[in-house]
């Protein structure tokens, strides 16, 4: 029987007639495989008939389509490799048709394809198990074809059947079949080098990279809204009008990280908030910009914590920075990233483990204690209360005469819910009682001192001081603090311990406490004999006189709209206004009015410290509701 059955294209052949090497016009096949065409003469005799008698035009081996023995091999995978050594494969070839030559052609060829490699010791293989009649190095046959059967078929046996001789391919046809498999586990094996190879290799960036400069270049929609979310940059102008808390919220983020702000809001999180995100992405990060810049060692503030995006900086070294008005009245109490800072050096490291507190009384009597003896041998305390700098809306003061110190705007307050020791009952521990100061006949007043460990070059650490009336009392609560907001300190924020004198002047309220003494004087500190303190509007520069008024200690009425902000456009109709007012030493707010109280109208107010005021109608008359006892009076939510 014969070797291949199949009809046109089930094998392995040439697309194209192949050339006729001996210039004859004569290209038959001669290795007996069939091609759709005529095959090349290859040992350029001018005679390429088919001597092995197993194929016939267009049954043989195709390169157009897979046989059904190796079907892996493609022609666009082993072309290229074939093409290389085509020449030098057939020369072989024809020159010397023995298996030894043609194990040298596949050896050849192998390095630069393994599956041509294969088709080449098949041809040669089946060129060596043809039969002794009338195949390779038969005489020529009646007819000048070299092994033609006598009926006059090439290469066909006397009994008619192609290639059926004595001999003939019954024991080539496991050879082959072998050869062939090989052929395949070849190939399937180039393939998989190739991929690993691919898989191995760099991808291009499928985005444009950018450095976080860059970023910050679009901060507006005439530049484009651009933001960070891990590594990926993000175009959201088109977004701006859409966000479901407004255009002001998602343009806080315009030029920077998005995660501090999601942070404080856990909807965001959400997968199909980031599934609507990677819709505007248009670049990628550089990989140097994954790593935060080195600290300069020579920087006195290069220690400073790191501070969230949001907050609007007045000055970097010290670091003073108010959160924006629209976040200032987003919950009653300011989250701790968002509470106003106010420094006045270097924030200094503090290690809890051997942090220790000072506290001295008169006559010499003092007390030591660390972090944990605080804690534990005093009772915690809480209180909330709200913290104002003296410089709340000087921007708005210097638009009415120009006033020296921070601009800060009208978010230099915020409120927060404080835990710690009571500093009476600390002084009372240190043998300060009720009447200290009694006994010695003298009308002035006593005073609590307190210094930090913030210091300037010198050494010379920020202080202040309040009268001792105020820290014994109970009412005025009073504390030592070292938690905020049920968390322990931030370092901008006093870590360990701070003062917190509520309804007082944030400046009394010093943080990274380090001593806390009992005098009959004020604190000789700069900030308070030099700094907060008030004067008539005739005063300016050139005749102050820091002697003659005394230190700020409770400020007078504050209150100012957050939202909609000075210049908005605003709907017809109903409008919901929200902002804050505040009084010191704890004084209750007891109305708001949207008139300036000439209609007698005032607005709702909603609970106590920094909060929302109704909505309503410019001038009509708003309902009065309950006000809380909380420090910081005002109005809240």
């Amino acid at each position: 029987m014969a070797l291949w059955e199949g009809t046109t294209g089930t094998g392995l052949s040439w697309e194209q007639p192949g050339p006729d090497r001996a210039g004859d016009g004569n290209n038959r096949d001669q290795t007996g495989l069939g091609t759709e065409q005529p095959g090349p003469d290859r040992a350029g005799d001018g005679n390429n008939r088919d001597e092995v008698g197993d194929g016939t035009t267009g049954t043989g081996l195709s390169w157009a389509q897979p046989a059904p023995l190796c079907g892996v091999v493609k022609r666009d995978r082993a072309e290229p490799a074939w093409e290389q050594n085509r020449d030098r494969a057939e020369v072989a070839e024809g020159q010397n048709r023995s298996g030894n030559r043609a194990r040298s052609v596949t050896g050849a060829v192998s390095r630069s394809h393994p599956a041509a490699a294969a088709m080449l010791l098949l041809r040669a293989m089946a060129g060596r198990s043809a039969a002794p009649e009338g195949h390779r190095g038969a005489a020529p046959a009646p007819g000048g074809h070299r092994g033609a059967a006598p009926e006059g078929n090439r290469g066909a046996a006397p009994e008619g059947h192609r290639g059926a001789a004595p001999g003939g391919h019954r024991g080539a046809l496991p050879v082959l079949a072998a050869l062939l498999g090989l052929g395949a586990v070849l190939a399937y094996g180039e393939r998989r080098r190739r991929t690993a190879e691919a898989a191995e290799a760099p991808r291009p960036p499928r985005y444009p990279r950018y450095t976080r400069a860059e970023v910050a270049q679009h901060r507006s929609p005439s530049e484009r809204v651009w933001v960070t979310y891990g590594t990926e940059v993000f175009d959201v102008t088109d977004f701006v009008e859409l966000h479901p808390g407004g255009p002001d919220r998602i343009l806080l983020a315009a030029g920077g990280a998005l995660e501090p702000f999601w942070a404080l809001y856990a909807v965001h999180g959400q997968p199909h908030v980031l599934e609507l995100l990677r819709d505007y992405k248009v670049g990628e990060l550089s990989p140097e910009e994954a790593a935060p810049p080195p600290a300069d060692t020579g920087d006195p503030f290069a220690g400073d914590p790191p501070r969230h995006p949001a907050l609007r900086v007045n000055s970097w070294k010290p670091f003073n920075a108010e959160p924006p008005p629209e976040l200032l009245t987003r919950s009653f109490l300011t989250p701790n990233e968002l509470f106003f800072t106010r420094n006045h050096l270097p924030v200094p490291s503090v290690e809890p483990g051997s942090y220790r507190l000072r506290v001295e009384g008169p006559g010499g009597r003092s007390l030591s204690l660390s972090l944990a003896e605080l804690r534990q041998r005093f009772p915690k305390h809480e209180v909330t209360a709200t913290l104002q700098c003296a410089g709340n809306r000087r921007s708005e003061m210097s638009r009415v005469r120009p006033v020296k110190g921070l601009a800060w705007d009208i978010g230099a307050i915020s409120t927060a819910r404080w835990g710690g020791a009571r500093l009476r009952d600390v002084l009372l521990a240190a043998g300060v009682g009720d009447n200290t100061g009694d006994d010695t006949g003298d009308d002035n007043e006593w005073h609590v001192c307190f210094e930090g460990l913030d210091a300037d070059a010198s050494g010379t650490p920020y202080g202040a001081s309040i009268p001792l009336k105020r820290a014994l009392s109970a009412e005025a609560e009073v504390l030592l603090a070292y938690e905020m907001n049920g968390q322990e300190l931030p370092r901008d924020h006093g870590f360990p311990v701070r003062v917190l004198v509520p309804g007082v002047v944030g400046a009394r309220s010093v943080k990274w406490l380090r001593s806390v003494a009992v005098s009959a004087a004020e604190s000789p500190s700069h900030w308070q004999q030099k700094d907060y303190k008030g004067f008539c509007p005739s005063v300016d520069w050139d005749s102050v006189d820091f002697g003659a008024a005394p230190a700020i200690q409770e400020l007078p009425v504050q209150s100012a709209i957050t939202e909609p902000r000075p210049g908005a456009a605003v709907p017809a109709g109903e409008l919901t206004v929200k902002g804050y007012a505040w009084s010191g030493g704890g004084r209750e707010v007891v109305r708001v009015s949207g008139d300036g109280g000439w209609a007698g109208g005032v607005g709702e107010l909603m609970g106590w410290g920094i909060g929302e005021i109704g909505g309503g109608k410019w001038g009509n008359e708003w309902g009065m509701g309950e006000m809380g006892n909380e420090w910081g009076g005002g109005l809240g939510k």
